[in-house]
């Protein structure tokens, strides 16, 4: 009975899932705006931002294809298209920041709606999939820095973690060495928080938003069920949570779609690349680290991917929940707005990447034939 008592008193909250994000976007600058527009804060987020988004990835974009061996202009690489990537997702972040507060809005209205016990079993297993997605990508992000790190301690040679080109001479000095590469450990680690950011969030609401299709779902049948309640009403309910859906998958899209498209084409030619690299590589340090990058970018862009195919599944089934409920025996007037909403629900409502590519399991194995056709040439180009 105690059990039972704490699920009836569950408070719902789809945004707490977020705080790390928000402790991310606080920690880089993004959020100026909730700050007040506080100078001591604009004046350390362009710092920070001038110093480690705009600057890391150019310090090592000038030693691009003048390294030594082939396997360190690939790793060169693959890691300024990946921070750069990741520094042009941080700047869009920033300017598009303010959709966030109205997704919020969206997202507390919506969680308001859920009532019944059915809908309180989606959203725990929600529960369950944003945490997964959560550890997935934050382990993912940490291991990469780790094996950096690792890999930088246990050398032989007196080199940085990645090549870079710094205003003064870092190999005839033990302090510049240092200063080096604790400038490139603090880059890399902010590079990792931005990109956690980056693409977590955006699979994340995905999900959330899927999750509250399927509990619309679920309300839709239910119309009509009860005799003491107006069946009316509730429909026009379910139909004011159906816009207000639409809203934040239309924000949600609106936020992320350059974001997303940046990932598809840098995640297309990086596994390219870090598959080159794993197969030109001899150290085992060298080799974990390319094993973790080339089977980490294929999953930095699969969850946007299934949640993408998810909601637009569940947007699509809707009509069919409209058409379950209790409709018969209602009103004329009841059944003129159901088959509005149906009319309006039939359209086809799938995310875009910049209005072109589809957030979508089909683009994702797309993505990796591209990489496969891209490596056969470069295969037969070095034969």
């Amino acid at each position: 009975m105690k059990r039972n008592a704490e699920k009836s008193d569950e408070v719902l909250d789809s945004m707490s899932f977020f705080r790390s994000h928000w402790a991310v976007w606080k920690f880089v600058g993004a959020t100026y705006e909730k700050m007040n527009w506080n100078r001591l804060y604009i004046g350390y987020s362009l710092i920070l931002n001038l110093f480690i988004t705009i600057w890391f990835p150019t310090h090592m974009s000038f030693l691009l294809f003048r390294n030594e061996s082939l396997s360190d202009n690939i790793s060169n690489l693959a890691m300024v298209s990946t921070c750069a990537s990741c520094s042009c997702k941080t700047f869009i972040c920033m300017l598009k920041f303010r959709k966030i507060g109205r997704m919020e809005e969206l997202l507390s209205q919506l969680d308001s709606r859920v009532k019944t016990e059915e809908e309180k079993v989606v959203y725990r297993w929600l529960k369950i999939q944003l945490r997964v997605i959560l550890y997935l990508i934050l382990s993912l992000y940490v291991t990469l820095g780790l094996l950096a790190e690792i890999g930088f301690l246990v050398q032989t040679e007196h080199l940085l973690m990645y090549p870079g080109w710094f205003p003064f001479d870092w190999a005839k000095s033990t302090r510049n060495f240092y200063v080096a590469h604790v400038y490139q450990s603090i880059g890399l680690g902010v590079q990792i928080m931005q990109n956690y950011a980056n693409d977590c969030f955006p699979s994340m609401m995905l999900c959330i938003t899927a999750a509250h299709i399927k509990m619309l779902y679920i309300r839709f049948e239910k119309v009509g069920e009860d005799p003491t309640l107006n069946a009316e009403q509730q429909l026009e309910n379910c139909i004011t949570d159906h816009k207000s859906l639409l809203e934040l998958f239309r924000t949600l899209e609106s936020f992320m779609s350059l974001q997303m498209l940046i990932q598809f084409a840098v995640s297309g030619v990086n596994l390219c690349t870090s598959i080159v690299g794993l197969l030109l590589s001899n150290e085992p340090l060298t080799i974990a680290y390319f094993v973790v990058y080339t089977v980490g970018l294929p999953l930095q862009i699969f969850p946007a991917c299934y949640y993408g195919t998810d909601v637009e599944l569940w947007f699509g089934k809707l009509p069919y929940a409209a058409f379950s409920c209790r409709w018969l025996a209602q009103t004329r007037s009841f059944k003129k707005k159901l088959m509005l909403f149906v009319e309006r629900s039939l359209k086809r409502t799938a995310p875009m990447a910049g209005g072109m590519l589809s957030i979508h399991v089909s683009t994702f194995f797309s993505t990796l034939k591209f990489v496969y056709s891209l490596f056969s040439i470069l295969i037969r180009m070095r034969k």
